[in-house]
């Protein structure tokens, strides 16, 4: 998944960075509002806000682009621990809520949990042809045969399986795999396309001419 990471403590910002990194994830890291504004529009799977941020509050931010009618999923991270808190925060367009000070395994397990609702079911699996996909357990078997996917690997078909049935324009998917280094990548995405094909058969992701990929899951 692409991560946004709204958080201005540095220690927490770095330290929660780097392990999400480890389970896989691209994150973009901002200690401040004005640091994502060099990010607007930027493609993101969730974002992680802390609440009171030293230009502005994270939670007026999440309210006004759930205003703008965009859903990505939210997790605001604060230590604001009142159950009136808790409510403010989710009612202001927060889906979910961790209190500081929070074991970052916790946040990366409610990150599988979104992972498996995104795909559709209860356990995060799905099927393509011979191809199963577990989210959950960030595995892939092909007729019953694990096979072994890099990090880039998997950051694509999971972003694709997420977006199951509709086409992921190029420009989105480098984005979603590359984060700030996709400018200067420019044959990077073809390189993993290729690569996921050769490990699990060419049929499993669809070149959409002109427009970009697509992954269509077993009924």
């Amino acid at each position: 998944m692409r991560l946004l990471l709204l958080e201005d403590d540095a220690i927490l910002g770095e330290g929660l960075r780097d392990y999400l990194r480890t389970e896989g994830h691209v994150v973009d890291w901002c200690d401040s509002l004005r640091a994502q504004r060099a990010l607007e529009g930027e493609p993101y799977d969730a974002w992680l806000v802390d609440w009171q941020l030293p230009d502005g509050s994270g939670l007026e931010w999440l309210a006004r682009r759930r205003r703008r009618g965009d859903t990505t999923p939210a997790f605001m991270l604060t230590a604001r621990d009142r159950v009136q808190e808790r409510v403010q925060g989710l009612d202001g367009g927060a889906d979910d809520y961790l209190v500081k000070p929070f074991d970052p395994a916790e946040l990366a397990a409610r990150l599988r949990a979104l992972q498996r609702r995104s795909a559709g079911t209860a356990q995060g699996r799905c099927q393509v042809g011979e191809v199963e996909i577990d989210l959950a357990a960030r595995s892939v078997h092909r007729a019953g045969q694990r096979v072994e996917l890099t990090a880039r690997e998997w950051a694509l078909v999971e972003a694709l399986v997420r977006r199951a049935g509709r086409i992921v324009p190029k420009a989105d998917l480098e984005r979603l795999l590359l984060g700030g280094e996709a400018e200067l990548l420019s044959n990077a995405l073809e390189v993993h396309v290729s690569s996921v094909r050769r490990k699990l058969g060419r049929e499993l992701i669809e070149t959409v001419r002109g427009l970009g990929y697509r992954i269509t899951l077993a009924p």
